[in-house]
């Protein structure tokens, strides 16, 4: 059965979900770097990538899995760059070099104000 989740704090403007998931497979939907407290994006690159991260763990965690059981992310830099800046929040939530999962950056963002945003694919243990 098919189960949507919501984060408190993001949401889309959209009538869709933060993600989904069916069984032990979550996709998520678009997340960005919005702050949470004001609903705002903020100006910085720092700011919005950490914001970003902090949401897909928190997306995951609400669909009963870790950041462990992400297999994929695909992110998609205003400015490539930017990737430094996106580096240094992956090795934070990703710090095993040896457990790390796929990921995919390219070019391109859905508005102006943003200038960082992704979408992840995660397996999560089905008696979670």
């Amino acid at each position: 059965m098919r189960q949507s989740v919501y984060v408190k704090g993001f949401k889309h403007v959209n009538p869709i979900p933060n993600a989904c998931r069916i069984g032990n497979l979550m996709v998520s939907g678009l997340i960005n770097g919005v702050d949470p407290a004001t609903g705002k994006v903020p100006p910085t690159m720092e700011d919005q990538c950490a914001f970003m991260f902090a949401h897909m763990r928190e997306i995951v965690e609400t669909g009963g899995g870790t950041v462990g059981d992400i297999i994929r992310m695909t992110v998609w830099l205003k400015d490539r760059s930017h990737r430094e800046v996106l580096n240094k929040e992956w090795v934070k939530m990703f710090p095993d070099e040896k457990t790390r999962p796929a990921r995919l950056a390219m070019s391109g963002t859905t508005d102006p104000a943003v200038l960082i945003q992704c979408d992840f694919m995660a397996v999560i243990d089905p008696a979670k």
